[in-house]
C-alpha cells in the first residue's frame, strides 16, 4: 500500500486552497458549508466570514447580491466564458478583412488617412477632411493575409488571458483606447497622404498592460519582454514598411491604463481606471484637434 499514513510530514505541511481560486492557499472556512476561502471571497457575516453562494442562498448579513460577485483583480466581474469579448474582436476584424478581400475598394474608406489632397489643396477626404470615423475602422482593417494573422494571433495570446483578469468593460476600454492613441500618434507624425491600417496599435497596449500585470502579479517577465523587444526590433528595422508611431502609442496607452487598472485602490477603483481612460482619449483627441488645424 502506498497511502500516507495520518499525522505524517506530508499531511502535517498540507494546507487547503480556495475553493474558488485553487492557486491560493487558505486556512479560512465559511461558517456555514466550511469550504476553504481566501481574502478576496470572504464576506462578513454576523459571525465569522461566509462565501459568496452561502450569501446568495441567503445568509442574512445584509450585503447586497452583487457584494458576493466574483471579481477579477482589477474588480471586474468573473464571467463563463473569459475569451467572449476577444472571440467577438477577432470576428469584427475577421469580418472586415473578407470584406475588404470581396470588394477592395472599400479599403480606401476605412484606412487611417491624414488628408487628401495634400497641401496647398484643401482636404477633402482623410481626417482632417472631417472623416473622423477611420481613426477607429482603421483600427480592424487589414489588407494582406500575414497581417492579420500575426495580430489576430497576438490578440488571442495576449486578450485572453487580459480578459479575464481585467473583466470585460475594463478590457474593451484598454483595447479601444490603445488602438486609438496609436491612430492619433500615427495621424500627428505620419505624412499626411500615408494610408496606415491594421490592430497592432491596439495590440501593443495589450502588450503593455501584460507586462503591467504581470508586474503586479510578480510573475516572470522575461517571456513577455523578450517577446515585446522582437516586436519592436521589427518595428523600426527598416524595409518592413510597418508604422512604428501606431506601435507606439497603443504601447504607451496600454501600459497607462493597464497600470490604473491593476494598482487603483479598491476604495477609488473605478474612478481611476475610467479617469485614466478619459486622460489617455483627451490627449488623443488633443493630437486629433492640433494635426488637424495644422492640416488645414
Amino acid at each position: 500500500m502506498d497511502d500516507q499514513a495520518a499525522g505524517s510530514p506530508q499531511d502535517a505541511h498540507s494546507v487547503p486552497t480556495c475553493y474558488r481560486h485553487a492557486d491560493r492557499e487558505t486556512g479560512i472556512r465559511c461558517t456555514r458549508c466550511e469550504r476553504p476561502i481566501c481574502p478576496e471571497c470572504m464576506v462578513n457575516a454576523s459571525v465569522g466570514f461566509q462565501c459568496p453562494e452561502c450569501v446568495r442562498s441567503g445568509s442574512g448579513t445584509g450585503h447586497a447580491p452583487t457584494a458576493a460577485m466574483p471579481r477579477t483583480i482589477a474588480g471586474g466581474t468573473v464571467t463563463a466564458d473569459p475569451r467572449l469579448l476577444t472571440k467577438i474582436l477577432i470576428g469584427i476584424n475577421l469580418a472586415v478583412f473578407i470584406a475588404v478581400q470581396v470588394n477592395e475598394s472599400l479599403l480606401n474608406d476605412l484606412v487611417l488617412l491624414g488628408a487628401w489632397p495634400p497641401a496647398p489643396y484643401l482636404p477633402t477626404q482623410g481626417v482632417a477632411g472631417g472623416e473622423w470615423y477611420r481613426m477607429v475602422t482603421s483600427m480592424f482593417t487589414h489588407q494582406e493575409i500575414w497581417h492579420i494573422a500575426f495580430n489576430m494571433l497576438s490578440l488571442w495570446w495576449l486578450g485572453g488571458p487580459l480578459e479575464a483578469a481585467l473583466g470585460r468593460v475594463r478590457y474593451l476600454a484598454l483595447y479601444l483606447v490603445s488602438g486609438l492613441a496609436g491612430s492619433a500618434l500615427a495621424y500627428l507624425l505620419t505624412s499626411p497622404d500615408t494610408a496606415t491600417l491594421g490592430a497592432s496599435g491596439a495590440i501593443f497596449g495589450l502588450f503593455g498592460a501584460t507586462a503591467v500585470l504581470m508586474r503586479r502579479l510578480n510573475y516572470d517577465m522575461r517571456p513577455i519582454i523578450a517577446l515585446l523587444v522582437i516586436n519592436l526590433i521589427f518595428t523600426f528595422s527598416p524595409g518592413f514598411n510597418i508604422s512604428w508611431q501606431a506601435h507606439i502609442g497603443g504601447l504607451v496607452a496600454g501600459v497607462a491604463v493597464g497600470y490604473a487598472m491593476v494598482h487603483a485602490p479598491r476604495e477609488r477603483r473605478s474612478l481611476v481606471q475610467y479617469g485614466t481612460c478619459a486622460l489617455v482619449l483627451a490627449v488623443v483627441v488633443l493630437l486629433t484637434l492640433l494635426r488637424t488645424a495644422q492640416l488645414t
